[in-house]
């Protein structure tokens, strides 16, 4: 008996059959009819920043928030002027990460001022606005999206050099807003861990990056081997080279690999990000060393 075939995925329809429906489009971003109609999606917003970084995983638990902590504050020790935007609004961690957490928000001449961590870092979370620690979002999509809007076009960011976005796992409504409104967005980091469970779903990430329109900058390896606390010595506790792996077969770039280091969640938690620590720690070395790959695919 003939194995039955699955029908093909219907190609894209032409503008004159294009019924507008922006939003709910995947290729919205990138399609040059979008704002034709009256349905169309919205300008982007105006916001003095050279390049607007996603970081992404397919998964929770992959120490995606802990990459874009120590990335940011990497590029802004060397000089960059940067601000984290901390969008994983069910579970905004990166004020713990920097210590800020009992910061609220301040306007001023109509605009909110981010907190600041030093002079070239600042950063924007939902849990500057809850009343405690404890208090969960319970929110639809469409109002995640309009505080987006206001995160970017309401917030006295200044002028910056890299917007890093910390997005929650999946490819959903965060991502997807991002995309759509935010100005000079160079493309994704997808993060993962070396195991096949991890992997398999970052490249449902990347896949969806490039149905957005949208380059993947590289992947990151993160809990790549623990490092023994007393010898020094990396074990592969969820084995090692998924992440490059997948970086080669989806024929992006390899950022690097940053081991799980027992200081690295330490500095997480006691809110100091690991990366203002020695220099002399094979961990730190990793991650400076994926902070140099990204500004070499970004900046060229």
């Amino acid at each position: 008996m003939a194995k039955k075939s699955l029908p093909s995925t219907p190609a894209k329809p032409a503008d004159e059959e294009c019924k507008q429906e922006c939003s709910s489009c995947a290729t919205a971003s990138s399609c040059p009819s979008a704002k034709k109609g009256p349905a169309g999606l919205p300008p982007k917003v105006e916001m003095d920043v050279k390049h607007v970084i996603m970081v992404l995983s397919g998964k929770g638990g992959v120490g995606k928030s802990t990459v874009s902590v120590n990335l940011a504050y990497a590029l802004s020790n060397h000089g960059r002027r940067v601000g984290i935007l901390d969008l994983d609004m069910h579970g905004p961690n990166i004020p713990k990460m920097l210590g800020i957490e009992e910061h609220k928000l301040s306007t001023m001449d109509n605009k909110i001022e981010p907190v600041r961590v030093t002079g070239k870092l600042s950063v924007i979370s939902m849990a500057f606005l809850l009343p405690d620690t404890s208090t969960p979002i319970i929110w639809r999509g469409p109002m995640k999206m309009a505080a987006i809007q206001q995160f970017l076009s309401d917030v006295n960011w200044g002028p910056l050099d890299y917007l890093v976005v910390d997005l929650p796992p999946g490819t959903g409504d965060e991502a997807l807003t991002i995309a759509q409104l935010a100005p000079n967005v160079r493309g994704a980091v997808i993060v993962t861990t070396p195991q096949d469970v991890a992997t398999l779903d970052a490249r449902k990430s990347a896949k969806f990056i490039e149905k957005l329109g949208l380059p993947v900058i590289g992947v990151v390896e993160n809990m790549s081997g623990l490092v023994c606390p007393h010898c020094g010595e990396q074990i592969e506790l969820f084995g090692k080279g998924g992440g490059k792996k997948i970086a080669e077969e989806l024929a992006v770039p390899y950022l690097g690999a940053i081991p799980l280091d027992i200081e690295m969640r330490k500095a997480g938690d006691e809110g100091r990000p690991f990366i203002i620590r020695r220099a002399d720690n094979p961990t730190w070395k990793s991650v400076d060393a994926v902070m140099e790959e990204l500004i070499k695919v970004v900046e060229g």
